[in-house]
């Protein structure tokens, strides 16, 4: 059955929504899973480093694995990441956010790849659910906890079985035995050479299968690594530094953007400290939901203008988080919220441009290996993080602001 674009576009929102919802629900859990006296940033570690790992390394082996295989995976890693992320257990539970991160590098490799056979209402469909994912995950993490008060592991485990909608990939049509073919082996070797292979004597098959092998491997590399090079400059570096100043605010800086409780015209929904946290998470995610859910409306072409805005977003929160410039929250939460609608605009517009941009022959590979860079981008942030964010709330206290020492 083909399907009408509708239906790709709900497709492929699913698919966004459920791969980016566990990532986001457990940046989210972050102040409840280490508590104040621990870096935020230490989660985000956790949570980016598997998945940038899978990222670097799968445009020299993913073309290997079907499709169907890799969904598999997903479901599996994902549903195990959870269980594990609600046991309450520190070690067990970072060792869940591991494998959670782990099947969100693989998704997003996977589903940027299929889009390449769906074109931009598949990519749009990805980029809204992303953004869908983020305001879901977040939000429906801040009414549980924050104003429903069920516990914090029973709000964690409600999102375990959410990985089981990647079934909904077989309902694509013929794209598992479209693409299984492209998984060709690195010996592409004639008839007559097979025939001139198999009447040679054992040891010398042996030694020219190992010398073509070897030959094969530096050739793919080598021109994997070239068709690498040529992503960088116009794809890959906007996005990575949207991505590091963004993840610096919200790991490191956001998590010290704090006002006194007991102030006039402090939201209702501010109870605690870690209710300030929970809801800058959730205006990013708006932000972010927004832009990627508009970019057919809106397309932008200078991605480094968005690194420059999102710099400055940086400098203003470190600002303020430093001198205490503005003492009520609202002009704080609506930077958030920008600090957001740029980032998911760098995100989608990243990939737009490049089924645009990029020529036919090379365009699933663009796609799937420039999400290299956010990754990349959120990695730096969380080493950066794990300095950053103790050294500000040292100021802080030193300051008389103590709130980033309180639950």
């Amino acid at each position: 059955m083909v399907l009408t674009n509708r239906q790709v576009y709900i497709c492929f929102w699913i698919f966004g929504l459920i791969n980016n919802v566990l990532y986001v629900v457990i940046l989210s859990a972050a102040v409840d899973i280490v508590g104040p006296s621990l870096p935020k940033s230490l989660v985000l570690l956790l949570d980016i480093l598997p998945a940038f790992v899978v990222k670097l390394v799968a445009p020299f082996f993913i073309h290997k694995l079907r499709y169907d295989h890799r969904i598999i995976c997903l479901i599996l890693f994902s549903c195990l990441g959870m269980l594990l992320v609600s046991y309450g257990s520190m070690s067990v539970c970072l060792a869940g956010i591991a494998l959670a991160s782990l099947s969100s590098g693989l998704g997003e490799v996977t589903f940027l790849q299929l889009t390449h056979y769906y074109q931009e209402i598949s990519l749009n469909g990805w980029s809204s659910g992303t953004g869908g994912a983020g305001l879901f995950g977040s939000g429906i993490y801040m009414l549980f906890t924050s104003l429903l008060k069920i516990p914090v592991t029973v709000s964690l485990l409600s999102f375990s079985f959410l990985p089981l909608g990647f079934l909904l990939y077989y309902r694509l049509d013929g794209v598992q035995e479209q693409v299984s073919d492209s998984a060709v082996p690195f010996l592409d070797n004639d008839p007559e050479e097979i025939d001139a292979l198999t009447l040679a004597p054992p040891t010398s098959v042996s030694a020219v299968v190992k010398q073509d092998l070897l030959v094969d491997l530096r050739a793919n590399m080598s021109d994997t690594c070239q068709k690498l090079k040529e992503l960088i400059e116009p794809f890959m570096l906007p996005l990575t530094t949207v991505y590091l100043c963004e993840y610096m605010i919200n790991q490191a800086v956001a998590p010290t953007l704090l006002f006194p409780l007991d102030q006039k015209h402090i939201p209702f929904f501010f109870r605690k400290y870690r209710d300030i946290y929970v809801t800058y998470g959730t205006l990013y995610q708006l932000g972010v939901f927004i832009s990627r859910s508009t970019a057919h409306l809106v397309r932008l072409k200078r991605l480094y203008w968005l690194s420059s805005l999102q710099f400055l977003n940086f400098l203003l929160v470190t600002l303020q988080s430093w001198f205490y410039i503005v003492p009520s929250p609202w002009p704080i939460m609506f930077l958030v919220f920008y600090e957001g609608f740029l980032g998911g605009a760098a995100y989608v517009n990243t990939f737009l441009n490049i089924l645009e941009q990029v020529e036919d022959k090379n365009r699933e590979f663009a796609l799937g290996s420039v999400s290299i860079a956010d990754s990349f981008g959120v990695l730096i942030a969380a080493l950066i993080g794990l300095r950053l964010e103790p050294f500000l709330c040292d100021h802080q206290i030193a300051d008389g602001r103590p709130w980033c020492t309180m639950e």
